[in-house]
């Protein structure tokens, strides 16, 4: 019994930091978007795509050509 609550324990504190997230930002000064595991918290960094959070570097790679079109006026 002690070994299942020490497992459960374990996994409990684990789970979390297997949870990646990634977000598609762009840097201001260079116009460039790239895929970040980490939310920016400085202003020369945005986030894209209304603050998207994507659960898989794939997810943000795939969509980072629709939420970082570059705007020509």
């Amino acid at each position: 019994m002690k070994r299942l609550i020490l497992a459960a324990t374990l996994v409990a504190f684990a789970t979390p930091s297997l949870a990646q997230e990634f977000y598609v930002v762009r840097d201001n000064s260079t116009k460039k978007c790239t895929v970040v595991e980490t939310r920016p918290t400085s202003n020369t960094m945005v986030v894209m795509g209304d603050g998207k959070v994507y659960k898989s570097r794939a997810d943000a790679d795939r969509e980072i050509t629709t939420v970082c079109v570059d705007k020509k006026n």
